[in-house]
């Protein structure tokens, strides 16, 4: 069976491959070594961001401490990166920002996949990190009327 969408043709199996996340849930960052932490799954931004302080570059080297000092799974740890990019983010007021980006991996649903994560201020923010439709698309369909649905799958 071939589903025609947008002038897209989708076969039953590739729709099937997809796996349905909530609007909200929490997964593992294990190169950055945080664990359970809050993200929103937003279909409206293009880039996946995570909140991070202290951002210095120091001898071509990118430095600095994710999350806020406030959560739970701070642990004050600089993080240093050698491969690193600066994108150009436009935020929902149409406001363009240059942010620095790094690669990292996510681990949802009891699987690892690699994520491009922007560093940003979230400090005023309700979640650490926003996944966005680099990342989930060809992966993910959104339900949001879902919440947790990965975490509630973790085998701990």
């Amino acid at each position: 069976m071939v589903l025609y969408f947008n002038n897209y043709a989708f076969t039953k199996l590739q729709r099937m491959e997809k796996v349905i996340i909530g609007r909200i849930d929490r997964a593992d960052f294990p190169k950055l070594g945080l664990s359970d932490i809050d993200i929103k799954i937003d279909t409206g931004a293009y880039t996946s961001s995570i909140h991070c302080n202290h951002i210095r570059e120091e001898d071509n080297i990118l430095c600095c401490t994710f999350l806020d000092p406030k959560h739970p799974e701070y642990n004050g740890k600089e993080m240093r990166f050698s491969d690193y990019d600066i994108t150009a983010v436009k935020s929902s007021n149409g406001e363009i920002q240059y942010r620095y980006v790094v690669q990292s991996n996510i681990t949802i649903f009891q699987k690892t996949f690699k994520i491009s994560l922007t560093l940003s201020s979230r400090e005023d923010m309700r979640f650490p990190v926003l996944i966005g439709r680099k990342f989930l698309t060809k992966k993910f369909i959104v339900d949001t009327e879902l919440t947790d649905v990965s975490h509630s799958q973790k085998v701990l």
